[in-house]
């Protein structure tokens, strides 16, 4: 020792000497240890300056490392730097590739952990050095950041975050499937994100497209499904990186989310069914179908939906007017059936999309409305006969009915019932829609049928507007309540009795030699009040005479002359003026 303590004179025999003997010894030892040389560093001496709060990865003997440096001298003169190079330094560990110095020091380390290393020159580069740049016996300071660590034994790890409810089906070699990722290194470097092209990565998996880890990694996801997949770079970029954002020799780490997935070999999947209890017939190649639809993409994304608009989709099915999946899965419905088709992109819009992704699965969610066939006529269902039938209705008649009109889905439309009243038409005449009248004739009094009317016998593609949709089906329960006999057909007006042999006279009152409107309408409606006559039923009985009087008035001057009177006379029993 520098200093050596040399007792005092004479016994202490105060507190104040006491005191006075304690501080000159504090003295001593402390000009002993500032004239002291610096301790030797027998070992590596870590200070760890930033620790992650997760640790991804520590390092261990064999692994290989990417780090960034400052290397230092204890004074703080800087000899070396990562940075200045732009470039991580890259190496095994434990493979005496390093300094025995920095290879301890780094095990243990957790990628983005940051560490102060103080190396002494035995654990350096010892009495030699390191050319000019080193001197012997030189203690180091290295400043360490990582960036990432990874081991050739390394495989591609998979991180499951979030497992949808429903997995039907998972990805397979060869399936394409479309999916959003970020990418990072494994220190959180984002180098690419289809989220900020705003478009999904679509390809093919297991066949080569991919790199490799990426084409193991996606293999049995579900749609919905997300999860990380990390690799090594023997299975990323390797050795030389991209090019340029991914650097040599980097770990990779994808945060992935599966949208959708289909094979090429898939045809159109029908599930979900809801078939009512009642289905007499199924809708073949050739309808006229009307639906419908929510459209969706696998993952649920909402495209469309007819329900959005108020109006279904009506097209006929077989014959190419919608797209191929549609077409098919449309095929053998039932009115009022429930279903939910899903359609693989070479079924549905392809490649290119319209209006939605491109290759994407699509998913329908369909209701059918009503279907038809131009082949079809009004379909007839006596639901009630009567006892004894005198007569049966038929062209020209007048009859009176009650109904209840609604469509196949049930949905009511009117009823003849809620005014308190029955509808009155004359057959033939053209009052109602075709259907109508074919389901109407051969009809007893008190007789109830069940019609089934297809839209080019009804209301055809334009409907009425806020009442019948165009093309709809329509549904009739009629019954007859009463009926009145028509004339033949062509008649508007017959005698009951033997005409008079001078009608002209008996209709000329004034004598004039002419007869007048006046005269011709008082003289017809005689005839019926007497009952020797009889008019059209059904019809207003003055536009009918006024009709009649025109076609006895055939110059169309007013008036009725002799010579321009004359009798029709197609029947033997029955004339009409």
């Amino acid at each position: 020792m520098l200093f050596k303590l040399v007792s005092s004179p004479s016994p202490i025999k105060t507190l104040h000497d006491c005191v006075q003997g304690m501080l000159y010894l504090s003295v001593l030892v402390a000009f002993a240890a500032c004239n002291a040389p610096p301790v030797p560093l027998d070992d590596i001496f870590i200070e760890k300056t930033f620790v992650p709060e997760q640790c991804v990865r520590a390092v261990k003997d064999g692994d290989y490392v990417r780090y960034h440096y400052n290397g230092m001298f204890p004074d703080g003169k800087k000899f070396d730097s990562s940075y200045d190079r732009s470039s991580t330094y890259n190496v095994f560990v434990g493979k005496k590739q390093l300094i025995a110095g920095m290879d301890k020091a780094l095990v243990g380390m957790c990628v983005n952990q940051r560490s102060l290393v103080k190396i002494p020159p035995h654990l350096a580069y010892g009495k030699k050095g390191y050319g000019e740049i080193i001197p012997a016996d030189s203690i180091l300071h290295f400043d360490v950041l990582l960036l990432d660590v990874w081991n050739p034994e390394d495989g591609v790890q998979i991180n499951t975050y979030h497992t949808p409810s429903n997995c039907s089906r998972k990805v397979e070699v060869s399936d394409y499937i479309r999916y959003h990722y970020n990418g990072t290194l494994l220190d959180g470097t984002l180098f690419d994100s289809s989220h900020t092209r705003m478009r999904t990565y679509d390809t093919y998996v297991g066949i080569g497209w991919l790199i490799a880890g990426m084409d193991q990694g996606l293999l049995g996801m579900c749609v919905g499904e997300r999860r990380i997949i990390t690799m090594p770079p023997s299975l990323g970029y390797g050795e030389n990186g991209d090019g340029s954002d991914i650097p040599g020799q980097a770990s990779l780490v994808f945060d992935v989310v599966l949208l959708d997935l289909h094979n090429t070999k898939d045809g159109i999947t029908v599930t979900n069914q809801i078939i009512p209890e009642s289905c007499t017939r199924k809708s073949v190649a050739g309808d006229f179908v009307r639906y419908h639809y929510n459209g969706s993409l696998l993952d649920g994304t909402f495209f469309d939906s007819s329900y959005s608009r108020n109006r279904t989709y009506d097209t006929y099915v077989g014959r190419g007017y919608v797209i191929a999946g549609m077409d098919e899965g449309l095929i053998g419905v039932c009115v009022g059936e429930r279903r939910t088709v899903t359609i693989p992109p070479h079924l549905g819009y392809g490649e290119e999309g319209t209006g939605i992704p491109g290759s994407a699965v699509l998913v329908f969610d369909v209701h059918i409305i009503d279907f038809h066939n131009p082949s079809d006529t009004t379909e007839v269902i006596v639901t009630h006969k009567t006892e004894e039938c005198v007569k049966q209705t038929k062209k020209g008649d007048f009859v009176k009915y009650h109904y209840n009109a609604s469509l196949m889905d049930g949905s009511s439309i009117d009823s003849t019932y809620n005014y308190g009243k029955t509808y009155n038409i004359v057959l033939g005449a053209n009052q109602v829609v075709p259907g109508m009248e074919e389901g109407l004739m051969d009809m007893c009094v008190g007789e109830k049928r069940h019609l089934v009317i297809p839209p080019h016998l009804g209301y055809g593609e334009r409907g009425v507007t806020n009442e019948v949709p165009g093309s709809a089906v329509l549904v009739f329960d009629i019954e007859l309540v009463d009926m009145e006999e028509g004339l033949p057909e062509g008649y508007m007006f017959i005698w009951n009795d033997d005409v008079a042999t001078d009608l002209f006279t008996e209709m000329d009152k004034d004598k004039n030699e002419e007869v007048e409107p006046s005269e011709f309408t008082d003289y017809i409606m005689q005839q019926v009040n007497e009952g020797k006559g009889r008019l059209a039923p059904g019809f207003d009985p003055y536009r009918i005479i006024d009709n009649m009087f025109s076609n006895q008035d055939r110059d169309g001057d007013g008036k009725i002359t002799e010579a321009e009177f004359r009798l029709k006379a197609d029947e033997v029993s029955h004339d009409e003026l």
